[in-house]
């Protein structure tokens, strides 16, 4: 009998609806209303609110205004830089080098510029600013700035907000072979911030991450699926659920969508089906764009819910 699942909603306000209110706040023009939004919250929520400057048309030039009008405005600076970033990275495009064209590069490089010229002012005036340090781990990133600026930028992000998941994910993809690092340097990071957050919380998701990242480093199938069955692979993932999305504190706050993301993927990877589904039935219509965007998107997703549901669970 066919199984008949809701289409899934990936988009960040579904789980989260102060994110339409801050879409609908900068559309509206409206600074004390973003300021409002943003400002009694911790930086896991006001990271999430501020990707909303993507899908707003227009927002930078009102951002800009804000800022000329506020010029030590470092909240209204950040915007204006995650903007230039998310500009950037999108001309860029998720291809690896070799398919990134040099007028593409050239591009994303000024874009990342402009947005670290104006981060460097932010940061000497507002060290706290957690949020302009997560935006200069991309731009570092992406200038290639290397391991121990990228790290060293972490450290400074760390002093203010040390179980920040959102940095840690983004310092991971640094610490890849893809950006740099190494795969000892890589796990060695997911590990300590894993058992370094308190138990429930979502950090543990980066070791899971890190073996995602291994996993389709590998060449062939025949690699890959001599990964999945790695008893290794296999214990790291169930430490990481049972310090996540399998403990009782665990929490829906902001990434949470994500998180259970990589632990239903990881489940049916292994062909752990019931737990697969245990997520699947967690997220209800919810989605997240990663990982499933490396994945053949929503087809990979639809999937993977059918399978775990039809041999994992009930519906």
């Amino acid at each position: 009998m066919p199984v008949h699942l809701p289409e899934v909603d990936a988009d960040p306000a579904a789980a989260f609806p102060e994110v339409n209110t801050m879409r609908a706040a900068l559309a509206a023009r409206d600074w004390a209303g973003v300021r409002q939004l943003l400002d009694p919250r911790d930086w896991a929520w006001r990271s999430l609110l501020v990707g909303a400057v993507e899908d707003v048309h227009g927002v930078d030039d009102f951002l800009r205004q804000v800022l000329a009008r506020y010029p030590d405005d470092t909240v209204a600076a950040a915007m204006v830089a995650t903007y230039l970033v998310d500009v950037g990275w999108k001309i860029r495009t998720a291809q690896r080098a070799q398919y990134v064209s040099r007028e593409q590069f050239d591009q994303f490089h000024e874009h990342l510029r402009q947005a670290e010229q104006i981060l460097i002012d932010v940061c000497a005036r507002d060290p706290g600013n957690v949020l302009a340090w997560q935006v200069r781990l991309n731009t570092a990133r992406g200038l290639e700035l290397g391991q121990a600026e990228a790290r060293r930028r972490y450290d400074r992000l760390a002093r203010y907000a040390p179980h920040d998941r959102r940095s840690q994910s983004l310092l991971l993809q640094q610490l890849c072979p893809k950006w740099g690092g190494t795969w000892e340097v890589a796990f060695a990071f997911a590990n300590e911030r894993m058992f370094a957050a308190p138990e429930g919380a979502q950090n543990a998701v980066l070791l899971a991450d890190a073996h995602f990242e291994r996993f389709w480093s590998f060449d062939s199938d025949g690699e890959r699926a001599a990964y999945v069955r790695d008893p290794r692979v296999l214990q790291d993932i169930w430490t990481a659920a049972q310090r996540s999305v399998l403990h009782p504190h665990f929490r829906h706050e902001p990434g949470w969508v994500s998180t259970r993301s990589v632990f239903a993927y990881w489940f049916g990877l292994t062909g752990q089906w019931a737990a697969a589904a245990a997520q699947f039935a967690a997220l209800g219509h919810l989605g997240s764009e990663y990982p499933w965007s490396y994945l053949d998107g929503t087809a990979t997703l639809d999937q993977f819910r059918i399978e775990a549901y039809a041999k994992g669970g009930p519906r």
